[in-house]
């Protein structure tokens, strides 16, 4: 088969009115996408005018391009870093708290390489809160990230990723828990799986030493 893209068309696919989406392009280009600073509190008031839903104290800082306001839902006090484009063909959510940094892309559109039409496929996105996306950071069509999640540096996330755990690579596979109590509960089922080098390596030779001692008793 060979893929003919003069045959690709996204007729099924209804972003909203012509006008709409126009107007914001403008101001999009002249408010978010410039590296002008404007307050977060001016660009926080317009998504809102476009449909998007916001919370307070969200920090949207300069260079940020959102594809569609009305698809987007951002919760309290989250941070959007400079050069963040957020694809959002359908809708993105994301929680309160939330760090999204410089240069993530959220992209919500793909396309189904195995017709001939390269047909547009779209997926949604969710960050629930206390989520960290690293900088350079690609999350894929149809991905969750749950609570407290942390993506690292220039990693790739698909699918599901789960909550107070650290994620990194192409495609993101899990590191470690994210917080020290849960490697400490989860170490103490599960032996030395996340403990540094050097506790584990202190932790068996005291487990040698009683154990020689024990028997040369």
């Amino acid at each position: 088969m060979k893929i003919n893209l003069s045959l690709y068309s996204n007729e099924q696919y209804y972003p909203g009115k012509t006008f709409k989406i126009i107007l914001w392009m403008i101001i999009s280009y002249f408010i978010f996408e410039t590296k002008i600073p404007y307050p977060s509190k001016i660009k926080r008031s317009i998504l809102k005018i476009f449909g998007a839903s916001v919370g307070t104290g969200v920090v949207i800082k300069p260079n940020v391009k959102i594809k569609y306001p009305w698809y987007l839902n951002i919760g309290s006090y989250s941070w959007i870093g400079e050069h963040v484009w957020i694809d959002n063909l359908v809708t993105v959510n994301i929680g309160s708290s939330c760090c999204i940094s410089q240069g993530a892309m959220l992209l919500t559109g793909n396309h189904d390489f195995k017709t001939q039409t390269f047909d547009l496929i779209t997926g949604e996105i969710k960050l629930e809160d206390g989520v960290w996306v690293g900088a350079k950071s690609i999350i894929c069509p149809n991905t969750i990230l749950e609570k407290n999640c942390v993506l690292c540096v220039a990693s790739v996330a698909i699918g599901f990723l789960h909550s107070d755990s650290i994620y990194q690579g192409n495609p993101a596979t899990i590191k470690r828990k994210r917080f020290w109590k849960d490697i400490y509960n989860e170490n103490s089922i599960n032996y030395g799986h996340y403990w540094p080098r050097w506790i584990l390596s202190r932790r068996i030779s005291i487990r040698k030493r009683l154990w020689s001692s024990w028997f040369n008793s």
